[in-house]
């Protein structure tokens, strides 16, 4: 087992959110976490840190938080690569160590065009691109990594390098100026192992059971890695799922466990450990009312998770929010067609648990032991 005495602490406090929240859990998820070896925590950002009711959710059901966009690097550079702002990152890492909370990092590269500080595409890198890049990035990572180097113990490295309709490998700005995508993923995991020898380092993405091309080249990259000596030591798998309207176990019925299977014996059978690490159902596609609704949801929940923690590899659970009400999928483009908010997260709008909680509960409690 793992952090015993925050499990009995995790287990107190949900008792006391019961009375506050009018739920019930018997027990925390991260206690029942625990119980296998594994952690259990939930995303967290500024939008929602202020909220009284969101902090004492996090407290009572998790062990682990990780910064919503606090430590992304438009984030943490907002105005050039010089100047650092940690200011909203540190209230809630600290907020975290207060409250005997462990910490994910997320992220130190984001290698996606779309997702790189505003001011990567016009600033000046001089006559040696390549080496400038190479500057602004390895003190980028390292300057981060050490700054909470006794306070994180894994990071998601770089996020989403790999383009999720083609497989190829996504360029940036970064990139095309050191030659290829690999020259920055490796100089991060590189500068991000020695700035923090005894942190987890992951490769972190979306890619999913139904999309071959994703999958394959996630597949190709991790292949790289091994063979270029990079210190990677994990894949993510975000896990933002969703549901299907009248498919077996909301989208997760035996062909695509099958094809899932397939995907994680390949990563487990190169070495790679494993994280949940962005879980959540989009259930715009439901149709019915929230009770057949929460039901398709729990049932995809079940089926994906039982699936997925039976590899023992995986050792943490991460969902991205607790509570309906500050989901960024309620942001999202793809909305209900009855324009009803979607129910995506363990927790209601109200605070109040959905069965995707139990579904969470009941897969965590079955799961084979790590240790």
């Amino acid at each position: 087992m793992i952090i015993t005495r925050r499990g009995v602490m995790a287990g107190g406090a949900a008792l006391a959110l019961a009375s506050r929240l009018n739920a019930a859990p018997a027990s925390s998820l991260d206690a029942i976490a625990a119980s296998k070896g594994r952690h259990f925590g939930s995303a967290i950002g500024m939008g929602q840190y202020p909220d009284a009711r969101y902090r004492a959710l996090i407290e009572a059901e998790c062990g682990v938080i990780v910064p919503e966009n606090e430590l992304k690097m438009h984030a943490i550079h907002p105005d050039g690569p010089d100047a650092f702002d940690f200011g909203k990152a540190d209230i809630l890492v600290d907020y975290a160590i207060q409250h005997g909370l462990l910490v994910r990092g997320h992220n130190l590269l984001w290698h996606h065009p779309q997702a790189m500080p505003k001011w990567s595409e016009t600033y000046d890198y001089g006559p040696k691109p390549a080496e400038k890049v190479a500057e602004i990035l390895t003190n980028h990572v390292e300057t981060t990594c050490k700054r909470y180097a006794d306070k994180i113990f894994t990071w998601d490295v770089v996020n989403e390098a790999v383009d999720n309709k083609t497989g190829v490998m996504r360029e940036t700005v970064f990139s095309k100026a050191m030659g290829s995508p690999e020259a920055v993923l490796d100089l991060a995991f590189h500068t991000a192992s020695a700035a923090v020898p005894k942190c987890e380092l992951v490769y972190n993405d979306y890619m999913s059971w139904d999309s071959e091309l994703h999958c394959g080249g996630v597949l190709h990259l991790l292949e790289g890695f091994r063979k270029r000596d990079v210190p990677v030591d994990t894949l993510g798998l975000q896990s933002h799922l969703s549901a299907k309207q009248g498919m077996e176990r909301g989208g997760f019925g035996p062909s695509q466990e099958k094809a899932w299977r397939g995907f994680l014996d390949a990563v487990t059978g190169m070495g790679y450990k494993l994280q949940i690490t962005e879980y959540d159902v989009n259930d715009a596609a439901l149709q019915g009312d929230a009770d057949a609704r929460d039901s398709a949801v729990a049932e995809l929940t079940r089926a994906y998770l039982d699936c997925t923690l039976s590899y023992r590899q995986v050792s943490v659970v991460m969902v991205w929010g607790m509570s309906d009400r500050y989901s960024w999928l309620q942001h999202n483009k793809a909305k209900r067609e009855d324009g009803l908010p979607l129910r995506c997260c363990p927790y209601d709008s109200e605070f109040k648990p959905h069965p995707m909680r139990e579904a969470i509960a009941a897969s965590l409690g079955e799961a084979k032991a790590r240790t």
